[in-house]
């Protein structure tokens, strides 16, 4: 006699796969559907479920600039390498013209410079941040649509087959490799869509509710599919369309570009445990100086690079920082600038003459 079936919950995330996401949220502000791509692409992998004979995945990235597709990779090879510099990433505005992509695969024997050609797709580069407990590589192909023909080639064997031959006939293998192309295909008509110049809204920023994030992934699908061939985009598994940040991401990214500058001061030799805080007016001037909505967050961390890490340098480089001290971060309307503060310390000898 048998009992009553258990019904099974396919949405279910292992443990390593629930760490994963819970590490990108953390990482990654407002892309919440690219987050969970790669988490179950992931989940497949550690399943073992992964498609052979071709690689693990393979993500089309489309969205306006400084929506982070590219700050997603490299936090997905922090999360799992430790390291953000752990993708092989390739520039395809350098592969614009089909000679250069000897750059990639290196010479053909008798070329000139055959010997001279190290290949940036080789084997070696593509498993060099592979560990014991994790054999898994990321390939960022950045900008796509500015790819020669004979890149355009490459990739599709590449995404077909999982495998590249070099040009001295070595194989290259992708089928532990999850791989990326990021393109900002559509932006011009996102962009019109959020700020109409027609209509009861020109002049004004649509809201971006439910039914603007699905025009927009609409529109940068259709652009995709313009560009693309078909035997292109059936060799995509998934494909992501990120949504532009809003007011409240655009804070959390400043916090988190805050939180790095952070542990850039712990990490000075010069000037270790050094805490900061930033006031309300402070956090707004950095918004302004480091956020257009043409370009997103992009121009955030130069903000934060001009407008606040230079300071501290100097201060540090001139003694005016020393190791545990405390500041303040202010911002005077009247100049244009942030001000820094030093949080009065009592010193020890006279505290404990006091006790």
């Amino acid at each position: 006699m048998t009992g009553p079936n258990m019904l099974l919950d396919p949405a279910r995330l292992g443990s390593e796969a629930e760490n994963l996401e819970k590490d990108l949220r953390r990482r990654v502000v407002g892309q919440e559907d690219a987050v969970r791509q790669i988490v179950d692409m992931y989940q497949t992998f550690l399943a073992g479920m992964a498609t052979p004979g071709r690689p693990v995945g393979t993500l089309l990235f489309l969205g306006p600039t400084g929506a982070g597709k590219t700050h997603t990779v490299e936090a997905l090879a922090e999360s799992l390498a430790g390291d953000r510099l752990a993708v092989l990433k390739i520039d395809c505005g350098e592969f614009q013209h089909s000679h250069e992509i000897a750059k990639l695969i290196g010479s053909p024997p008798g070329y000139l410079g055959h010997r001279e050609t190290h290949p940036l797709l080789s084997q070696e580069a593509l498993d060099q941040f592979h560990t014991e407990k994790l054999k898994l590589s990321f390939v960022l192909f950045d900008e796509i649509e500015k790819a020669s023909d004979a890149l355009w080639n490459l990739l599709l064997g590449i995404l077909d087959k999982a495998t590249l031959t070099l040009g001295d006939n070595r194989r290259v293998d992708f089928s532990r490799a999850m791989i990326f192309l990021t393109s900002n295909l559509g932006a011009a008509d996102m962009n019109a869509i959020l700020h109409p110049k027609l209509g009861f809204t020109a002049g004004h920023a649509v809201p971006l509710d439910d039914a603007t994030t699905g025009r927009l992934a609409r529109s940068g699908l259709e652009a995709a599919r313009r560009r693309f061939s078909p035997e292109f985009m059936n060799r995509i598994d998934r494909t992501v369309v990120f949504r532009p940040l809003g007011s409240a991401e655009l804070c959390r990214v400043l916090d988190l570009e805050l939180e790095a500058v952070q542990e850039r001061l712990e990490r000075s030799a010069e000037a270790p445990l050094v805490q900061f805080t930033v006031n309300d007016a402070a956090r707004e001037f950095l918004l302004r100086e480091g956020v257009d909505p043409r370009y997103g967050a992009r121009h955030l961390k130069r903000a934060i690079e001009r407008r606040l890490v230079h300071p501290l340098s100097s201060l540090i480089a001139t003694g005016q920082i020393q190791a545990q001290d405390r500041l303040v971060v202010d911002f005077d309307p009247g100049q244009q600038r942030l001000l820094f503060f030093k949080e009065f310390r009592e010193p020890v000898a006279a505290a404990a003459t006091a006790a």
